[in-house]
């Protein structure tokens, strides 16, 4: 399957099968795995961090806190599916280990500590970096952003308008309040994803 996804991916990136979008990467399911398509040169980046983080820590015996990364190229990266985290009140939140402490798994802050210092991440508390395993633990399936990737490329694309910033505001179609994304200051078209915005 695997070869298939890889060789086929535009097969299988389709509205159906869409399940998230963030400034860089569209992801979809395909069974048991997410095809994530690169919509920028950074989210490229992101997914070959990925990688190496995920092999890095399979050689600690730490892979089990992480979504498998199987494949990336230029285009695309193949992981493991989770269940991501359910949105409040349509939207992310920042994890608080003591409202979150039953979904912590084991080792949970020394894995944190881990990739803070030894890969630079970023931005890993936020609630749509995880998925739920069959335990009813955490396990991390975006872990790509590093702090020097985010101040030193995406701020200034963000800024410049050429990827997205996600903003929590009411869509003037659907006219709910859900995350937009919003291109540069000068961005006024607050509509959501559902209703078109891409």
């Amino acid at each position: 399957m695997l070869k298939e996804l890889s060789e086929n991916w535009n097969k299988y990136c389709r509205e159906e099968n869409f399940i998230g979008i963030g400034s860089t990467r569209k992801v979809f399911r395909v069974d048991e795995y997410v095809i994530k398509l690169h919509l920028h040169i950074l989210g490229y980046e992101q997914s070959k961090n990925e990688l190496h983080i995920y092999r890095a820590m399979a050689e600690k015996g730490l892979h089990e806190l992480f979504a498998k990364v199987y494949y990336v190229d230029e285009i695309i990266s193949i992981q493991k599916y989770y269940q991501p985290l359910e949105l409040k009140n349509h939207q992310s939140f920042e994890l608080d280990k003591n409202d979150e402490a039953q979904l912590l798994p084991n080792l949970y802050e020394e894995v944190l500590d881990l990739l803070d210092k030894d890969f630079d991440c970023f931005d890993l508390k936020d609630s749509s970096n995880y998925g739920m395993n069959k335990q009813g633990k955490l396990t991390f399936i975006d872990y790509g952003m590093s702090k020097s990737l985010y101040t030193n490329s995406w701020v200034p694309l963000a800024e410049a308008g050429i990827i997205p910033q996600i903003d929590f505001d009411v869509c003037r179609i659907c006219e709910r309040k859900r995350e937009l994304r919003m291109y540069g200051d000068h961005d006024q078209d607050k509509r959501c994803y559902s209703c078109g915005k891409e």
